[in-house]
């Protein structure tokens, strides 16, 4: 019989892209940027909560935004009605962002010296948590509609993000969704990661989330 090779394609990846990601976590830090990927499902409001953090933070920090999809340009024409800098990036068919896309991002991006630029990734659960994109600081939304279980469903969203933002907390009510239950679901998964309640479209607890997004860009920059 002949001989063959058994090649762990998987871990190469993983292992190739993790040095990218921490050489462009080197560069932004240099810099003095603070990269945020952003995660969640579609739907679940990031574009909205994007679009009132953009206009509520622009006299206090210089944000510039990449928003990922498979095609279309909605979420950047979007952004770009606030008067920040945007740029959309197609994945070409793939349900997630890795650090060598993210740096050619953030090159067409040309965003100079913003203080945060927020990395809108692909509306998915699954593939953006697996892939480290060099960001300085992972963030999750989770809507009250998706409910308060998705912690346990999709572990590795909520073990490698920094903060679980909460949104559309004013329609709780009309669903079945525990906020306290939640709460110990993600402490279950990454006891570290904040929760912040809140809701985009009414504005209800958004400004814990701007002063979270603060104190982590005046942290970055300290560090340098």
């Amino acid at each position: 019989m002949g001989e063959y090779r058994v090649l762990e394609v998987k871990q190469s990846v993983f292992a190739s892209n993790e040095k990218e990601a921490d050489k462009l976590r080197a560069d932004m830090k240099e810099k003095g940027t603070l990269l945020i990927n952003l995660m969640s499902s579609p739907g679940s409001g990031k574009t909205t909560t994007l679009l009132r953090t953009i206009d509520a933070l622009k006299n206090r920090l210089s944000i510039a935004v990449m928003e990922a999809d498979i095609d279309s340009d909605v979420d950047a024409a979007a952004i770009a009605t606030t008067g920040a800098r945007a740029i959309q990036l197609h994945t070409g068919g793939m349900c997630h962002l890795d650090a060598a896309m993210c740096a050619q991002g953030l090159e067409g991006l040309a965003a100079g010296d913003s203080d945060l630029i927020f990395l809108e990734n692909v509306g998915n659960l699954v593939c953006p948590a697996e892939f480290d994109t060099g960001a300085g600081v992972n963030v999750t939304i989770l809507s009250v509609p998706e409910g308060d279980d998705k912690p346990l469903k999709y572990p590795l969203m909520y073990q490698v993000c920094d903060l679980v933002l909460v949104n559309k907390i004013d329609v709780a009510p009309y669903f079945d969704f525990d906020l306290d239950k939640l709460r110990k679901n993600v402490a279950a998964r990454n006891p570290h990661a904040r929760v912040i309640p809140l809701s985009a479209k009414t504005g209800e607890g958004m400004d814990a989330w701007y002063e979270w997004l603060c104190e982590r860009v005046a942290a970055w920059k300290a560090e340098r």
